[in-house]
């Protein structure tokens, strides 16, 4: 087995179905980061069937043959979506091969991304007015660096968030530095959370977050998916109180 399958979640590239209509699809690692330190991250995108053959895909990871194939199968992707200014990598690859599902996109990843997006694309930047809207609840959360838009599958009660809560484990970091800057940053297994440096990006937005967070909470989701690290597949409001319990209790 290659090295990176023990930081990673395979089997990577593959279609795994956790909820009626929901799929996850765990892809490889990358590597992130300022100078000589890069972070290794796990990464993972979710599809949500919509009605019977149209597809929301989130987060896109990269789409090899045999996972094109096996879309085909539960549906048609109409809707790609890039949540945050950081998850835009692969975008360009099911543009091309889907080019008739529209390309939303959060906030900034165009600054961010540069010629890498050449191809049109819709704002992803307010609670509503999507063509998943019956299906789908949509929330921006605004911080100083950056929008992360979440949502939620209401038929499924599955809140799909990107980097707004990290949980990576122990046994899936390479090195004691990454595991003392995990723990440090506040995004570690069992008690992943949103990352330190990012909650600082809200200094001037804690009751807009606050309110976002309580939100959440009302939908009272099931299941939490993560863009990065172990996932929460039962109890995820109470994910959610145990995860912003520095904000909610503030």
């Amino acid at each position: 087995m290659h090295p990176e399958h023990n930081l990673t979640y395979p089997p990577l590239n593959t279609l795994k179905e956790v909820a009626e209509d929901v799929w996850i699809i765990d892809g490889p690692l990358i590597r992130f980061g300022r100078g000589w330190f890069k972070f290794p991250f796990s990464t993972r995108a979710t599809i949500l069937r919509l009605s019977a053959d149209d597809l929301l895909v989130h987060s896109p990871t990269p789409l090899v043959p045999t996972l094109a194939d096996a879309i085909e199968k539960i549906g048609t992707p109409r809707w790609i979506v890039g949540p945050n200014r950081l998850h835009y990598w692969w975008i360009w690859e099911w543009h091309a091969a889907y080019p008739d599902a529209a390309i939303y996109l959060a906030p900034k990843i165009e600054r961010q991304a540069g010629t890498r997006l050449d191809f049109a694309w819709l704002p992803l930047e307010r609670d509503g007015g999507y063509p998943w809207d019956d299906w789908i609840e949509t929330l921006p959360v605004s911080g100083g660096y950056m929008t992360e838009v979440e949502f939620f599958h209401r038929p499924s009660r599955t809140l799909v968030l990107t980097d707004l809560i990290e949980n990576f484990e122990t046994e899936k970091l390479e090195t004691l530095a990454m595991r003392f800057w995990t723990r440090v940053g506040g995004v570690r297994d069992p008690d992943g959370a949103m990352p330190r440096d990012m909650r600082l990006s809200f200094l001037t937005r804690r009751r807009e977050l606050k309110a976002a967070i309580e939100r959440m909470m009302e939908w009272n989701p099931e299941r939490i998916i993560l863009a990065h690290g172990r996932w929460y597949d039962a109890n995820g409001r109470a994910e959610l109180q145990r995860a912003f319990r520095w904000i909610l209790d503030a």
